[in-house]
């Protein structure tokens, strides 16, 4: 079978090429990729090539496929997987294997990565149960499945404590605040979305200092779908303040009980501390690209008031089952995340384009020839292109979000690869 990828040959050098997939084996399975999710993990590996802990060090003799959020359909199984599985199951992979030398899908193998048309799904990701089976409606909601799972274990990874017996609670307080700092990008978006319905909160703050950015999330997730959960939702803009841990303090009424730093910025993980309230947790969420950035915290609350400090990074296939429950149960949408749409030979572009943040998730479907096209941009787009148009209407109907039925329209109409 024959592959059309996005491959990485060394930092800051992928290209898309065609080349054969091996035979699978008898514990292999042959994936027909649908569409994959760009993250900016995916930017991190780009740009550090075999410095990422996660890529190989010979990609310029053996490069790899990249992409991590990816859903599809098997299209052949091996011997020893009938029974289990079925050629046309719709899957996701949830990427984060856990192995000792941190390989894992879309970053370190030469044969599966959601950047592709065809993918293997080696031995290893099964055997780790890192295939699961997704029967959501439209395949964009399978490719953010993995990018909410790692707000879920994020919120899993919270914790309070009693001190009066030091009885500890798993999870954000229940009733309590949230603040997501850096947030309105499309992780803090999932966050913040996920703050009621989930996190089982009576209030959260969206923080961030660009406010194009706030108004997107303004549009995809509004006060009232949050308020619907019980929690009530603030956007705020800090630009300009001149003591905005003051402001933040005075919303919350004396401090947050979880904060989430969607961005790794050394003075946002300080801010954090100063707007905790006694038992507050923080989740320095955001993976720094610098193997040495350094923070501060003022320790004397770290033990007096019990400030407690986490960091979580991906998800495990537990975070991906209950990602797909919380789907299938309206407790988020994915399509608040969604802001462009793409075809494979526009992959490498807008990942390179990602060093300078715009939109949220951009979705690529991996057998079209499409540009990457805004969502919002697609009314003005359809004036001139009959696909555009259709599309424009389709999304119209949905509130302005990306939906099955677009994606079905988009997938029969497009320029295929």
């Amino acid at each position: 079978m024959k592959t059309t990828a996005v491959r990485l040959h060394d930092a800051y050098k992928l290209s898309m090429d065609s080349f054969e997939l091996p035979e699978i084996t008898e514990d292999e399975a042959l994936l027909r990729v649908i569409s994959d999710s760009l993250c900016t993990s995916t930017y991190k590996a780009y740009a550090q090539g075999s410095a990422h802990k996660r890529v190989p060090e010979d990609i310029d003799v053996n490069p790899v496929i990249v992409g991590h959020e990816m859903c599809g359909e098997l299209v052949t199984i091996g011997k020893n997987l009938e029974g289990e599985w079925k050629v046309g199951d719709r899957i996701i992979i949830q990427p984060a294997l856990k192995l000792e030398n941190g390989h894992d899908p879309g970053y370190s193998y030469p044969y599966i990565g959601g950047a592709a048309t065809y993918a293997v799904v080696p031995k290893i990701v099964l055997e780790r149960g890192c295939m699961l089976p997704f029967g959501g409606e439209g395949s964009y909601k399978g490719s953010l499945v993995e990018a909410i799972g790692c707000c879920v274990r994020g919120y899993k990874g919270l914790y309070h404590t009693d001190y009066t017996d030091y009885t500890r609670t798993d999870g954000a307080k229940r009733g309590g605040k949230i603040a997501v700092l850096g947030g309105a990008g499309p992780m803090g978006l999932a966050t913040a979305a996920l703050a009621g319905s989930y996190g089982g909160a009576s209030m959260c703050a969206v923080v961030d200092i660009d406010e194009a950015r706030l108004d997107f999330a303004r549009r995809r997730f509004p006060s009232e779908a949050s308020e619907k959960f019980g929690c009530k939702l603030h956007y705020v803009n800090t630009t300009g303040d001149d003591d905005p841990v003051k402001t933040l303090r005075e919303l919350s009424d004396g401090g947050f009980d979880d904060v989430f730093v969607m961005v790794p910025v050394p003075a946002l993980f300080t801010m954090a501390e100063a707007i905790c309230r006694e038992d507050g947790c923080i989740n320095f969420f955001a993976g720094p690209a610098k193997h040495d950035m350094q923070g501060s915290l003022n320790l004397y609350r770290i033990h007096y008031d019990g400030i407690h400090v986490v960091g979580t990074a991906g998800s495990i296939p537990e975070d991906t089952v209950d990602t797909v429950r919380l789907i299938e149960e309206g407790k988020i949408d994915p399509a608040i995340m969604v802001s462009h749409i793409l075809g494979l030979p526009a992959y490498a572009d807008a990942i390179a384009d990602m060093a300078t943040p715009g939109g949220a998730k951009k979705v690529c479907y991996t057998h079209i020839d499409l540009p990457m096209i805004e969502i919002d941009a697609l009314p003005e787009l359809g004036k001139t292109d009959p696909l555009c148009a259709e599309l424009a209407k389709i999304v119209a109907a949905n509130g302005g979000l990306w939906c099955a039925e677009a994606e079905e329209y988009l997938l029969a109409h497009a320029k295929r690869v």
